[in-house]
């Protein structure tokens, strides 16, 4: 036997095998290698999970007590904000009292005291006037007329402007 003798021809169909083959083995080894690091990494997923349950339930647990200390605190702002309110409500009740008590006979009695020191000032400018005119000219008759709690003015008086210059 010659050396051409023992090779063997392969034919076209054998080759496809072939390539068929090593692309499957190729294929799955690419596949394998995914499918490891896939597995890492859903591991390392899970052990990030359970780290952040276990440092979340704590964090929760706290923030429902801070929830419940804020609830407590809004109730005592809202009662202190009421009272204020009723506090204010009684205040003005007071006050409306107090100026309607106080405040007619006061004004009455202020007007009384204006009106006796202008009719105690107006006779003492009658008495200087009557002198003055008996030198000079006839008396005038008072800007005004006292009532008691009441002013009548008299004549009009022309405006005067402060401070304007012409």
């Amino acid at each position: 036997m010659s050396l051409r003798e023992q090779v063997r021809t392969v034919s076209g169909g054998e080759v496809a095998g072939i390539l068929v083959a090593v692309f499957w083995a190729i294929l799955v080894s690419f596949l394998a290698v995914a499918l490891a690091r896939l597995a890492q990494t859903l591991r390392a997923t899970t052990r990030l999970v359970a780290d952040v349950t276990d440092q979340a339930v704590p964090l929760l647990a706290d923030a429902s007590t801070a929830v419940r200390s804020a609830q407590t605190q809004i109730e005592r702002v809202d009662a202190i904000a009421s009272d204020v309110q009723e506090v204010t409500s009684n205040a003005s009740a007071l006050s409306t009292t107090v100026a309607s008590t106080f405040g007619g006979p006061l004004v009455k009695v202020a007007a009384f005291g204006y009106g006796v020191r202008r009719a105690v000032g107006g006779r003492k400018e009658d008495a200087s006037a009557r002198q003055a005119s008996d030198r000079t000219e006839p008396a005038k008759a008072p800007g005004r007329t006292v009532i008691v709690g009441r002013t009548v003015p008299g004549t009009r008086r022309a405006r005067r402007t402060r401070g304007k210059k012409d």
